[in-house]
């Protein structure tokens, strides 16, 4: 479900995020702001990581991953709807904007990802006690 998530995201990432009122001129979050593509691409290289964590961790998964990735999906999530209530940086560059649908499509995307990575997270699969019968201690043991 992250994974889905992070997918919506990135295709978000270049359809219009904003627009001018006026004038009928709009900009793709790609061309918007380097943030925006940046948090998707950053979103694209964690999904890479749980899918590599369901085939090599224990447990079928990394919790800190899951929780980076729940992390991440929540900043994504800010900066989508920063852009719908108003736009960052409108003022230095001088523009009225408009949200424009590619901000509410990232939006969503971003909810889904960082509600599918927290749905993983919350499974004791990721934790290194998960069955509670083993206990792993810090540091070396005398032998």
């Amino acid at each position: 479900m992250a994974t889905a998530g992070v997918v919506v995201f990135l295709i978000a990432t270049f359809l219009d995020w904003v627009s001018t009122e006026g004038e009928s001129v709009t900009g793709t979050g790609y061309e918007t702001d380097t943030t925006i593509p940046l948090v998707a691409f950053l979103g694209v290289g964690l999904a890479a990581g749980l899918l590599y964590a369901l085939n090599r961790a224990r447990g079928r998964q990394h919790r800190g991953l899951s929780l980076t990735t729940m992390a991440a999906g929540i900043a994504a999530a800010g900066l989508a709807l920063s852009y719908i209530l108003d736009a960052p940086g409108a003022l230095e560059r001088g523009g009225d904007y408009s949200a424009e649908f590619g901000a509410w499509i990232g939006l969503i995307g971003a909810i889904v990802w960082a509600v599918g990575a927290f749905l993983l997270a919350k499974e004791p699969e990721g934790d290194d006690d998960w069955h509670g019968t083993e206990h792993v201690t810090a540091g070396h043991t005398a032998h």
